[in-house]
């Protein structure tokens, strides 16, 4: 039995299957990179927090 084929997709067909096979990568990617910041930011806070000497 041979699989049959639908055609060509739509655009926004191909925009839909395009995100869901990238989304997750690049949410994840924006997570790490959020992440990151907060904790650079709250390194630079616990140093400055601490004396000096």
């Amino acid at each position: 039995m041979n699989p049959m084929h639908l055609g060509a997709l739509h655009g926004v067909e191909q925009a839909l299957t395009i995100g869901l096979a990238f989304g997750p990568f690049v949410l994840l990617a924006l997570v790490i990179l959020v992440r990151r910041r907060q904790d650079a930011r709250d390194t630079g806070a616990d140093e400055q927090e601490q004396p000096q000497g």
